[in-house]
């Protein structure tokens, strides 16, 4: 692995162990990884609207990653992420978005911190949810976001 920044979403989670026995993979799981990322930038809230997104791309799709099966059912895209080792996907995550962030020259990164509105139980005593994000501006990306302890404050977190 390199230390130069890469925008690649296949060199990022290529590192992922495929959970899959070797007889189910119709897929492969780094194509599987990109049009889920793809779906989800562009809106996909679930498996059948990745799946979707993904049939309506699937000339791109498939000049960009030579598709031999068609697009991934969504069966397959929740059945694959039910398996796989979530805080590896969310490290191998987290380093690609910071390789786009470290892409992006005098990129500007906005601290906002915010209360969800309703979050407050009176009922078990429990305070109001508080939560911090970085955006990055020219990316228009979500670099990360942080709940703010019951007994702390936004700066602690910043």
């Amino acid at each position: 692995m390199t230390d130069d920044p890469t925008p690649s979403i296949i060199h990022h989670f290529s590192s992922i162990k495929d959970p899959r026995l070797d007889r189910q993979k119709k897929h492969k799981l780094q194509d599987i990884f990109f049009i889920t990322l793809c779906a989800v930038i562009c809106g996909a809230d679930n498996w059948v609207a990745i799946e979707e997104f993904g049939k309506a791309k699937v000339d791109w799709f498939t000049e960009l990653l030579g598709l031999q099966h068609g697009i991934p059912a969504h069966d397959t895209f929740g059945d694959v992420f039910a398996a796989i080792d979530n805080k590896q996907f969310s490290e191998c995550f987290t380093s690609w978005v910071s390789d786009l962030a470290n892409l992006t020259e005098g990129e500007v990164i906005a601290i906002d911190g915010k209360c969800l509105r309703r979050s407050i139980d009176r009922a078990s005593k429990k305070s109001a949810i508080h939560m911090v994000s970085a955006w990055a501006q020219r990316n228009s990306l979500v670099l990360g976001q942080v709940k703010v302890d019951d007994k702390s404050n936004e700066i602690s977190v910043v």
